[in-house]
Protein backbone atom coordinates (compact mmCIF):
# COMPACT_ATOMS: atom_id res chain seq x y z
CA UNK A 1 0.00 0.00 0.00
CA UNK A 2 2.96 2.55 0.80
CA UNK A 3 4.39 1.55 -2.37
CA UNK A 4 1.24 2.64 -4.31
CA UNK A 5 1.09 5.90 -2.33
CA UNK A 6 4.21 6.78 -3.21
CA UNK A 7 4.57 5.89 -7.13
CA UNK A 8 0.87 7.80 -7.22
CA UNK A 9 2.79 10.94 -5.41
CA UNK A 10 5.42 11.07 -7.35
CA UNK A 11 3.39 10.16 -10.68
CA UNK A 12 2.00 13.71 -9.86
CA UNK A 13 4.41 15.54 -8.74
CA UNK A 14 6.38 14.98 -12.58
CA UNK A 15 6.33 17.56 -14.69
CA UNK A 16 5.35 17.28 -18.36
CA UNK A 17 7.55 16.79 -20.84
CA UNK A 18 7.84 18.89 -24.31
CA UNK A 19 6.52 15.31 -26.14
CA UNK A 20 4.06 14.88 -23.42
CA UNK A 21 2.35 18.55 -24.15
CA UNK A 22 3.12 18.24 -27.41
CA UNK A 23 0.73 14.72 -27.30
CA UNK A 24 -1.95 16.08 -24.64
CA UNK A 25 -2.52 19.16 -26.64
CA UNK A 26 -1.96 18.84 -30.52
CA UNK A 27 -5.27 18.19 -31.87
CA UNK A 28 -6.39 21.11 -30.21
CA UNK A 29 -3.83 23.23 -31.71
CA UNK A 30 -4.77 22.23 -34.65
CA UNK A 31 -8.48 22.55 -34.24
CA UNK A 32 -8.08 26.04 -33.26
CA UNK A 33 -6.23 26.48 -36.28
CA UNK A 34 -8.72 25.20 -38.58
CA UNK A 35 -11.02 27.73 -37.11
CA UNK A 36 -8.97 31.13 -36.93
CA UNK A 37 -6.08 30.47 -38.98
CA UNK A 38 -3.55 30.68 -36.45
CA UNK A 39 -1.50 28.14 -37.10
CA UNK A 40 -1.32 24.61 -34.84
CA UNK A 41 2.71 25.07 -34.66
CA UNK A 42 2.45 28.76 -33.36
CA UNK A 43 -0.31 27.82 -30.68
CA UNK A 44 1.98 25.12 -29.40
CA UNK A 45 5.15 26.63 -29.94
CA UNK A 46 4.54 29.55 -28.03
CA UNK A 47 2.30 28.04 -25.33
CA UNK A 48 5.43 25.50 -24.75
CA UNK A 49 7.76 28.90 -24.65
CA UNK A 50 5.61 30.68 -22.17
CA UNK A 51 4.92 28.00 -19.97
CA UNK A 52 7.38 25.54 -20.08
CA UNK A 53 5.50 23.16 -21.64
CA UNK A 54 2.86 23.62 -18.43
CA UNK A 55 5.00 23.77 -15.71
CA UNK A 56 4.69 26.66 -14.39
CA UNK A 57 3.44 28.44 -11.70
CA UNK A 58 1.18 30.46 -14.04
CA UNK A 59 0.14 27.19 -15.61
CA UNK A 60 0.18 25.21 -13.02
CA UNK A 61 -2.30 26.87 -11.02
CA UNK A 62 -4.48 29.49 -13.69
CA UNK A 63 -3.92 27.12 -16.77
CA UNK A 64 -2.43 30.00 -17.99
CA UNK A 65 -0.03 29.24 -20.87
CA UNK A 66 0.55 32.49 -22.10
CA UNK A 67 1.26 34.75 -19.81
CA UNK A 68 -2.05 36.71 -20.35
CA UNK A 69 -2.71 39.61 -18.12
CA UNK A 70 -6.40 39.82 -16.67
CA UNK A 71 -8.37 42.88 -15.90
CA UNK A 72 -8.30 42.06 -12.02
CA UNK A 73 -6.87 40.32 -9.16
CA UNK A 74 -7.00 36.66 -8.99
CA UNK A 75 -6.33 34.75 -5.59
CA UNK A 76 -4.46 31.04 -5.43
CA UNK A 77 -2.70 29.26 -3.18
CA UNK A 78 0.63 27.65 -4.00
CA UNK A 79 2.49 24.76 -2.72
CA UNK A 80 3.21 25.71 0.57
CA UNK A 81 -0.68 26.55 1.07
CA UNK A 82 0.25 30.53 1.23
CA UNK A 83 -2.09 32.98 -0.56
CA UNK A 84 -0.97 34.34 -3.91
CA UNK A 85 -2.55 37.75 -5.50
CA UNK A 86 -1.74 37.70 -9.53
CA UNK A 87 -3.14 40.05 -12.24
CA UNK A 88 -2.94 37.59 -14.36
CA UNK A 89 -5.81 35.65 -16.18
CA UNK A 90 -7.34 32.30 -15.08
CA UNK A 91 -8.55 29.85 -17.47
CA UNK A 92 -10.90 27.20 -16.65
CA UNK A 93 -8.52 24.75 -18.84
CA UNK A 94 -5.64 24.71 -21.26
CA UNK A 95 -7.95 24.60 -23.74
CA UNK A 96 -9.69 27.93 -23.12
CA UNK A 97 -6.52 29.39 -22.54
CA UNK A 98 -5.45 28.21 -26.28
CA UNK A 99 -9.08 29.85 -27.39
CA UNK A 100 -7.86 33.10 -25.64
CA UNK A 101 -4.04 33.29 -27.30
CA UNK A 102 -6.10 33.02 -30.92
CA UNK A 103 -8.50 35.18 -29.90
CA UNK A 104 -6.09 38.07 -28.90
CA UNK A 105 -3.81 37.31 -32.32
CA UNK A 106 -6.86 37.51 -34.46
CA UNK A 107 -9.05 39.99 -32.72
CA UNK A 108 -7.02 42.46 -31.17
CA UNK A 109 -5.99 45.33 -33.52
CA UNK A 110 -1.84 45.44 -32.23
CA UNK A 111 -2.05 41.44 -34.21
CA UNK A 112 -5.27 41.11 -36.13
CA UNK A 113 -3.43 42.30 -39.52
CA UNK A 114 -1.20 38.71 -39.24
CA UNK A 115 -3.90 36.98 -40.16
CA UNK A 116 -4.83 39.38 -43.14
CA UNK A 117 -1.83 38.64 -44.31
CA UNK A 118 -0.24 35.42 -43.64
CA UNK A 119 -1.43 31.83 -44.27
CA UNK A 120 -1.40 29.07 -41.10
CA UNK A 121 1.52 27.58 -43.23
CA UNK A 122 3.57 30.48 -42.76
CA UNK A 123 4.73 30.08 -38.69
CA UNK A 124 8.02 31.85 -39.08
CA UNK A 125 6.50 35.16 -40.46
CA UNK A 126 3.75 34.60 -37.70
CA UNK A 127 6.74 34.39 -35.03
CA UNK A 128 8.63 37.64 -36.14
CA UNK A 129 5.31 39.49 -36.84
CA UNK A 130 4.08 38.31 -33.29
CA UNK A 131 7.31 39.77 -31.39
CA UNK A 132 7.12 42.87 -33.87
CA UNK A 133 3.91 43.94 -33.14
CA UNK A 134 4.90 43.94 -29.18
CA UNK A 135 3.39 40.59 -27.50
CA UNK A 136 7.25 40.31 -26.04
CA UNK A 137 10.49 42.56 -24.88
CA UNK A 138 12.64 40.08 -25.88
CA UNK A 139 14.61 40.46 -29.07
CA UNK A 140 16.00 36.57 -29.02
CA UNK A 141 11.71 35.56 -28.73
CA UNK A 142 11.12 35.08 -32.29
CA UNK A 143 14.27 32.98 -32.28
CA UNK A 144 13.52 30.73 -29.07
CA UNK A 145 10.17 30.13 -30.27
CA UNK A 146 10.78 28.95 -33.74
CA UNK A 147 13.71 26.79 -32.32
CA UNK A 148 10.89 24.83 -30.28
CA UNK A 149 9.03 24.38 -33.44
CA UNK A 150 12.21 23.36 -35.30
CA UNK A 151 13.00 21.31 -32.93
CA UNK A 152 9.84 19.25 -32.27
CA UNK A 153 9.06 19.60 -36.31
CA UNK A 154 5.46 21.25 -34.94
CA UNK A 155 4.96 23.22 -38.62
CA UNK A 156 4.10 19.16 -39.73
CA UNK A 157 0.56 20.28 -37.32
CA UNK A 158 0.19 22.96 -39.75
CA UNK A 159 0.02 20.93 -42.89
CA UNK A 160 -2.76 18.28 -41.43
CA UNK A 161 -6.39 18.27 -43.77
CA UNK A 162 -9.12 20.37 -42.78
CA UNK A 163 -10.59 17.65 -41.07
CA UNK A 164 -11.60 19.10 -37.60
CA UNK A 165 -10.03 16.32 -34.59
CA UNK A 166 -11.98 15.64 -31.74
CA UNK A 167 -10.99 17.81 -28.89
CA UNK A 168 -8.66 15.77 -26.89
CA UNK A 169 -10.20 17.43 -23.39
CA UNK A 170 -13.72 16.05 -24.38
CA UNK A 171 -12.29 12.71 -25.39
CA UNK A 172 -13.73 9.86 -23.20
Amino acid sequence: MATLLISTLAASAQKNTSESYIEQFKDDAIRIMHETGVPASIVLGVAMHESGCGNSTLARHLNNQFGVKGYGTVVYYDKHHKKVRTSYKQYDSVLESFEDFARIMTERKQFSHLGDVLSHYDYTAWAHGIQHSGYCTSRKWASQVLGIINKYNLNSLDEKPAAQPELANNQQ
